[in-house]
């Protein structure tokens, strides 16, 4: 049954990816102009020539730009590519986009993990607390810390971080993943310096999400109070602090950690403003940057790693969760 229930979520997570890139893929090609027609108006511009000699250029400069194809030819390409593991060629970069990702994907992965991990141990002490402590002023001023948060978008936290603790006190880089003085190795100085790059997008994303895993968890951690091994826990004396991580905290976040993985998704499906503020080169910052210069072939590539990166997040929560949850097991199992 087991085996039976997680094939057919990989299908209909296959199915569902085929289907999203296709409807990407038809957006994104349907959006007016190209790459072509951005860089023919730069040269327009730079040295006042005609559209025609001007595009003319551009072509020159893409050797191999290929418009004549029908929207039907290019999509066939594009699917054919994508089982092949190919994700296309970016026209303005002029290199594969599977270089690009491979280049930019480690450093999304590595700030979004760390917030979300940060985030998630600092939200759920809190949670655990508001829950145990009802009474206590930390239950108001975290629910009022989360709705100012939950409106607040994560890019305007990362404006406010960006003007003020970068480039207005210069406390933090202005750009980069590391200072690029230091060759790339493990080794002190530029593990230190990969962390002083990446503090200012960290903190922007554990700002925006305390609030968020605070109140999931106090709402779970709630519920779990009212269980009657809770009342006996207390009844037998146990330290508060006991009870609390072994008996609440444990069984409260077993729904809550199964989100882990959708969240992730989340995160990194928006994560073009906050790398773009930041000038850090993650899948976000590209992704801005082939937008703004309508590069089709880098847009398709990367709209496809993060429509991938949720549909596998969704796919490990369902695949997961029945493993951590007897109860979803047992439901599972009918």
């Amino acid at each position: 049954m087991i085996a039976q229930r997680i094939t057919k979520r990989i299908l209909l997570s296959f199915f569902t990816l085929l289907f999203s890139a296709s409807i990407t893929f038809f957006l994104v090609n349907n959006i007016p102009g190209n790459v072509i027609d951005v860089l023919a108006a730069q040269i327009m511009e730079s040295y006042g020539v005609s559209y025609d000699e001007a595009k003319q250029m551009a072509y020159t400069y893409y050797f191999g730009y290929e418009s004549n194809k029908s929207l039907l030819e290019r999509y066939i390409d594009y699917i054919t590519n994508i089982f092949r593991g190919n994700l296309g060629t970016s026209i303005m970069y002029r290199v594969p986009v599977n270089s690009i990702v491979v280049h930019a994907l480690p450093w999304t992965l590595f700030v979004l993990s760390l917030s979300l991990l940060t985030g998630f141990a600092i939200g759920t002490l809190l949670g655990l607390l508001m829950a145990w402590r009802r009474k206590t002023f930390l239950d108001p001023l975290v629910t009022a810390y989360a709705s100012f948060t939950d409106a607040t978008p994560d890019f305007v936290t990362a404006m406010l971080l960006f003007m003020f603790l970068a480039a207005r006190l210069g406390w933090f880089p202005l750009k980069g993943a590391y200072d690029e003085s230091l060759t790339p190795g493990f080794y002190p100085a530029f593990i230190i310096s990969v962390l002083y790059h990446a503090a200012l997008p960290i903190l922007s994303y554990v700002i925006e999400h305390i609030g968020f895993w605070a109140l999931i968890v106090k709402g779970s951690a709630a519920s779990v109070l009212e269980e009657d091994f809770v009342k006996a826990a207390e009844a037998r004396g146990l330290h508060e602090r006991r009870i609390l991580t072994a008996y609440v905290g444990r069984v409260a976040l077993i729904p809550v950690i199964a989100m882990l993985a959708i969240q992730l998704g989340y995160m990194l499906g928006g994560s073009t403003i906050v790398e773009t503020v930041f000038t850090y080169p993650g899948i976000g910052y590209f992704f801005s940057q082939a937008s703004s210069t309508l590069d089709f072939g880098l847009m398709q590539g990367l709209f496809f790693i993060i429509i991938l990166g949720i549909i596998l997040a969704n796919l490990a929560v369902d695949i997961i969760y029945p493993l951590i949850d007897p109860r979803a097991r047992r439901e599972s199992a009918r």
